[in-house]
């Protein structure tokens, strides 16, 4: 596959803080792409050099194979961030037509595209309404509609599913993925890690200005394994002991076990067979990316502060 966005050595200092610091990464055209890390990270100052609200101090940013021209290639953007930008006094349809234009449409081609939007997301009432008048959730529908209205190649998504109910997140969420079956790009930002489990390809997590993670979400997730299995046994014997494993834990006839050092999966499910014991389910325990993100974050902060004892 091809890239639609590569970020290259990107530096953003403020005067008492390393905002961004030396962040290269890529990102595959078609892929949903998950961009992590805490408050204060960093996320939010390079999504603003990717959409060239800011521009980095050193580095360089190529979209679609060229040089990142912020001017000429916003259209080619579309940005939905996490603070709202709608006007809280203007009517729905006209602004949704309005955004549109912005964005290098027609009138003509934005009413087809925002009557095509709002059918599919079930927004047709709401065209007089006005956005003072609408929920935390209706508002988000709305400013999903105006970031992908125009066909962007690279849409960033900023915490989408805020406020939203579970129905229209589930509605939100399979946009996002015919979104990206149809050749778009979208780099999703959230602090939920089990939507970024769920729906994302690849992940990049930043910490302190800088990358301390990027890969795809089963590799990290692999990377990150502790040789841990869950057994679920007919019955579980009164004696457990074998060179193979350790036992970990044991809740009624459900056991998790460590292979240790030197062993295979297979070693541990030979041990329980050859005890003709009836095994109903052998599975391996992967960490959600939310423990690996909490254990990384909280190393990195171990780290950081360390190293300023060092140099104290």
């Amino acid at each position: 596959m091809s890239k639609i966005l590569e970020l290259a050595h990107l530096k953003k200092y403020y005067a008492t803080q390393k905002a961004v610091d030396d962040i290269s990464f890529s990102i595959e055209k078609g892929s949903i792409f998950g961009l992590l890390g805490p408050n204060g990270a960093g996320k939010t100052t390079l999504l603003r050099m990717i959409t060239g609200i800011f521009y980095p101090d050193s580095g360089e940013i190529t979209l679609d194979g060229q040089k990142f021209d912020p001017i000429n290639d916003i259209i080619k953007i579309g940005y939905m961030p996490e603070e709202r930008g709608l006007y809280k006094k203007m009517k729905i349809g006209e602004q949704a037509l309005y955004l549109a234009q912005l964005k290098g449409l027609s009138k003509a081609e934005a009413m087809e595209k925002i009557k095509f939007w709002f059918q599919r997301l079930e927004m047709e009432s709401w065209w007089n309404k006005k956005v003072e008048d609408l929920s935390k959730g209706m508002s988000q529908k709305l400013q999903f509609v105006t970031t992908v209205l125009h066909e962007p190649k690279l849409i960033i998504l900023d915490e989408p599913f805020s406020g939203l109910d579970p129905v229209n997140a589930n509605l939100i969420k399979d946009e996002i993925y015919g979104l990206a079956q149809r050749g778009c790009t979208v780099i999703f930002s959230t602090h939920r890690m089990e939507q970024v489990e769920e729906i994302c390809d690849h992940i990049v997590l930043v910490n302190l200005g800088q990358k301390i993670l990027d890969g795809t979400v089963s590799s990290v997730k692999q990377q990150f394994k502790e040789n841990k299995f869950r057994i679920q046994l007919q019955e579980v014997p009164a004696n457990l002991s074998a060179d193979s494993f350790e036992l970990v834990d044991q809740k009624a006839n459900q056991l998790t076990v460590k292979i240790k050092e030197g062993y295979k999966s297979n070693d541990v499910l030979k041990y329980f067979l050859d005890q003709n014991l009836s095994i109903e389910a052998y599975n391996e325990i992967l960490p959600s990316l939310n423990e690996i993100f909490i254990n990384l974050v909280e190393g990195s902060k171990s780290t950081t502060r360390a190293f300023q004892n060092i140099n104290d």
